[in-house]
């Protein structure tokens, strides 16, 4: 260290002998607690975002009966996105990968789901049917999964074939299908379909998985999200409700939703696996981040951009630190 290295550092880390005095921090932080309460509790008032009504099953079925209908004959097709979805959930995909290296079948299935019994058996069996509906759950339980696997595949093309028009639909061989998606549709329809989806994991039930799957197999949950601008397109991570601001720290991993290769979910590997890539960028960069201290060059940037002295530069001129001595 040269001698005047030396004598800034003494300087530095000397006592303070200027003028001080009095500070009670302890009474400026309940006044500033005080006054940020009042403003936050005066703007909630006039700025507040709105407060939304929640997602049902009952507004679902209300509003877009024939898209239910036919989500229920799709989960009983295994032809819904939860059900091919793969793991946690189940084995009927590769799920995500980071070029050769594929977390999501590594991790396995800890959260099983069976889209045909956990979102339509199982709810109808748990409620008392009509006749024909109890008819129909005894059909579909005691026939064979091959029947089962055509009834349904063959009744979801139908459906396809004209759009999810329920009434449109051609005559065919589908079994008891047509009736089970029926007898949901009316449990939805009456309320009683989200209180029994809700409970299958006990009384008191926090996970929502199933529920949120069931919602994100329709055009319901997806409709509600793109006239609430909450879709990637708009950022809408970004927001709460509406374009009413949220969480703004997640720019960072949105912004790469919107750039190449990233977005390119149909033509491109990574824009397949955007999210395990996007996982894995922002991890290395705030690995950077915290390794800063010990990266030769960057740690001693501080010292090379001396912004510090700037800020404190009337200490500086007042303690006479780094001033050039003249020849």
């Amino acid at each position: 260290m040269s001698a005047d290295k030396s004598a800034i550092h003494s300087k530095e880390s000397a006592p303070w002998q200027g003028q001080v005095r009095r500070y009670d921090i302890v009474k400026e932080g309940v006044i500033a607690l005080l006054i940020v309460s009042l403003l936050t509790l005066t703007l909630s008032i006039f700025m507040g975002s709105p407060d939304e009504p929640s997602l049902t099953f009952k507004g679902w079925a209300a509003s877009n009966s024939d898209n239910f209908y036919t989500t229920a004959v799709q989960e009983l097709a295994g032809t819904s996105e939860s059900a091919g979805y793969g793991a946690p959930y189940n084995d009927a995909g590769v799920g995500l990968n980071l070029g050769p290296l594929w977390l999501q079948k590594w991790a396995g299935i800890h959260h099983p789901i069976n889209s045909a019994n956990d979102f339509v058996i199982t709810p109808l069996g748990e409620q008392q049917q009509p006749a024909e509906v109890a008819a129909a759950l005894s059909t579909w339980r005691s026939a064979a999964v091959v029947d089962k696997q055509r009834w349904a595949v063959d009744y979801d093309a139908a459906l396809s074939a004209v759009e999810g028009k329920v009434s449109a639909v051609k005559s065919g061989d589908y079994g008891p299908v047509p009736t089970l998606a029926k007898g949901l549709t009316a449990m939805a329809t009456s309320g009683a379909l989200d209180g029994l989806l809700l409970s299958q994991g006990g009384f008191f039930q926090t996970d929502h998985t199933k529920q949120i799957l069931f919602f994100g197999d329709g055009a319901y949950l997806d409709d509600a999200g793109t006239a609430a601008n909450l879709q990637g397109g708009t950022w809408g991570m970004m927001n709460e409700t509406g374009r009413y601001p949220g969480q703004a720290w997640l720019w960072l991993y949105s912004l790469w939703y919107q750039i190449p290769p990233f977005n390119n979910e149909e033509s491109h590997p990574i824009g397949a696996n955007a999210d395990a890539y996007i996982l894995a960028l922002m991890g290395f960069m705030t690995l950077g981040l915290v390794m800063i201290p010990f990266i030769p060059g960057v740690r001693s940037l501080p010292i090379r951009i001396p912004l510090h002295r700037a800020i404190w530069r009337q200490y500086y001129q007042t303690e006479g630190i780094g001033k050039r001595k003249k020849k």
